[in-house]
């Protein structure tokens, strides 16, 4: 039986770039919903999101969707993608404060200005482009080679790289967790919809996922 992924619609989010990418990744029904019984019923659910993350929690908020979304936790594979890996955290500097869904220990903040590197060259933030990924340890690097580049657009970041829960770190001007994950949990701060090759790779172990770390 073709398992089902439902991709969540709050009013935010790069949805159907996510639904093809993961549709061309493996063989699945893919749905994108605001549906609390359809999201309750997939067998995957995915959390998108672009903008900032004020927004994204009010859309969630507004829809009753940030329940469903912590009911799904350690129930139904969940992965987090862009600034939905972002409200899994507990707290976020943007949009004046944003009290987030607490999935994950930590809070996001903004990238430091002026943002220096090594080097001594002073980077842009946003965060924009192709970057490499250090992998830890866990199913959904199966067959992607440590340092692989995905693509980011972002100017907050998961600061805390020795927080137990991350499990990829990319550094630009200072290390920041591109993974975080959990029982059943995966999230990424950067797009596998528009990673090409990888992030198709990374959907395609999605798919496949028990939820085991």
């Amino acid at each position: 039986m073709t398992q089902q992924v439902a991709v969540i619609d709050y009013g935010s989010g790069n949805l159907h770039s996510v639904a093809k990418a993961i549709e061309h990744a493996g063989s699945c029904r893919v749905l994108v919903t605001d549906n609390p019984k359809e999201i309750m019923q997939a067998d995957r659910v995915v959390l998108p999101g672009v903008g900032a993350m004020g927004d994204c929690m009010s859309g969630l908020r507004s829809r009753g969707l940030d329940q469903v979304v912590l009911s799904l936790i350690g129930q139904t594979p969940l992965m987090g993608v862009c600034v939905g890996m972002q409200i899994l955290a507990e707290y976020g500097e943007e949009s004046s404060g944003v009290h987030a869904l607490g999935v994950f220990p930590g809070h996001i903040t903004r990238f430091p200005s002026p943002l220096i590197d090594a080097a001594g060259t002073v980077l842009k933030v946003p965060h924009m482009g192709w970057n490499q990924v250090s992998m830890r340890s866990h199913p959904l690097w199966h067959g992607i080679p440590d340092a692989t580049r995905f693509y980011f657009v972002h100017s907050f970041r998961f600061a805390d790289v020795a927080s137990a829960c991350v499990v990829g770190t990319c550094d630009y001007g200072s290390p920041f967790a591109a993974a975080l994950a959990r029982e059943g949990v995966f999230a990424v701060q950067f797009h596998p919809e528009k990673s090409h090759d990888a992030g198709l790779a990374l959907y395609a172990n999605f798919l496949k996922w028990d939820g085991s770390c």
